[in-house]
């Protein structure tokens, strides 16, 4: 063996780096948890809307500042439950949302089991129907009393297939472009905004719906126009979904 052969290299002299240690994943929070921030701030959030609602119009005749008041109102709510129970379970408090999330975990993303979807939903509907019945509590209103607020007109129907698609597509285009620090703004603003743009004034979200019936106050809904409602806010949710993946389509490798 020669001198040069004998010789360490600089490859052989250096060890090799170890490899850096595994970070833990953190642990998950319980789905009891989960569930319980979905049950409570879905019925936060419709106590907000109604609340908001039966405020505005013993202060005021007029529809405007009714409205004004009301969507003001469930813009602040809305953003603060965000904020604080996003890190829990998320912060959906909407059906469309939490299927919608289902459905782009199974074809490859995070999101939400089967099993979790099956509890999600339940506490969802079970807290919107709570926050009405609270809201009504504390104004001194009828606990439960349908709506006579008829919603079933066409062009109601379409607003809903809008604030629900666009609702969908500013969600999941702010996790595709992993902008989902900024859920609670944007997802409010959103819908203060939807509350004026369009013609159902916003509810977009089956649960919330669902629970509106609940009331017959400025923010109630008749039974009879839930069909309708759920219906479009479904066909919204497909909407939605589908833009995210025609605007957010994942770019190709250059040639």
């Amino acid at each position: 063996m020669t001198a040069a052969e004998a010789a360490p290299t600089a490859e052989s002299a250096t060890p090799a780096p170890a490899p850096a240690p595994a970070v833990p994943a953190p642990p998950r929070t319980p789905l009891v948890a989960r569930a319980a921030a979905e049950l409570i701030g879905t019925a936060l959030l419709v106590a907000v809307v109604v609340g908001s609602g039966i405020q505005a119009t013993e202060l005021t005749k007029d529809v405007g500042l009714q409205l004004l008041a009301n969507s003001t109102a469930t813009v602040f709510g809305l953003g603060i439950l965000i904020l604080l129970l996003g890190p829990v379970s998320g912060a959906h408090f909407n059906p469309v949302v939490t299927v919608a999330e289902w459905w782009t975990a199974r074809r490859g993303g995070d999101g939400v089991t089967p099993r979790e979807v099956a509890v999600y939903l339940p506490a969802q509907v079970v807290g919107a129907i709570a926050g009405a019945i609270l809201a009504d509590a504390m104004f001194g209103e009828p606990l439960v009393k349908w709506s006579t607020h008829d919603r079933s007109a066409g062009h109601l129907l379409l607003g809903e297939v809008v604030a629900t698609a666009g609702l969908v597509l500013l969600i999941f285009g702010l996790a595709r472009a992993d902008r989902l620090q900024f859920a609670p703004v944007a997802v409010a603003s959103y819908i203060g905004a939807a509350y004026w743009f369009t013609s159902s004034t916003s509810f977009a979200n089956p649960a919330v719906t669902i629970g509106r019936a609940f009331t017959d106050t400025f923010a109630g809904i008749a039974p009879g126009s839930l069909a309708g409602f759920i219906g479009m806010q479904v066909v919204g949710g497909v909407v939605g979904l589908a833009l995210v993946a025609l605007i957010f389509m994942p770019g190709r490798p250059a040639e």
